[in-house]
């Protein structure tokens, strides 16, 4: 099997996040289609999205720099989250869901930044 990066478990736990993200933020008030609802979508969505320009990279250095970028967007993310929760867009349940994913996915991103710069 070729390698792509949807073979990088932290690029499918991200992913995962994103697509429950997208599920769960379609129940918020459509007054915040433009608002928190689209910013929490971009955020999360660039967790992925820099995991995967990071890999089409030429060097292990410039693959980290992509990944601490996924990493300043899902601490944008949880903020987010956190934000919809307090708004009342979020039940527990489903905030305490995204919380924990997306904090397993940080842990992730912290070992694959890790790895990255002990084969540098």
């Amino acid at each position: 099997m070729a390698h792509t990066f949807k073979n990088i478990k932290v690029w499918q736990k991200s992913h995962e996040m994103v697509l429950e993200i997208y599920k769960i933020s379609k129940s918020f008030p459509s007054s915040e289609k433009y608002g928190l609802t689209t910013q929490l979508r971009r955020a999360a969505a660039s967790v992925p999205t820099n995991i995967v320009e990071g890999y089409k990279r030429n060097s292990d250095k410039e693959f980290a720099y992509f990944l601490n970028i996924a990493d300043s967007s899902l601490e944008e993310t949880k903020y987010h989250l956190l934000l919809a929760s307090e708004l009342q867009y979020l039940d527990s349940k489903h905030y305490e869901r995204l919380s924990l994913l997306a904090d397993e996915v940080g842990k992730m991103l912290f070992g694959f930044k890790n790895s990255l710069k002990l084969k540098a």
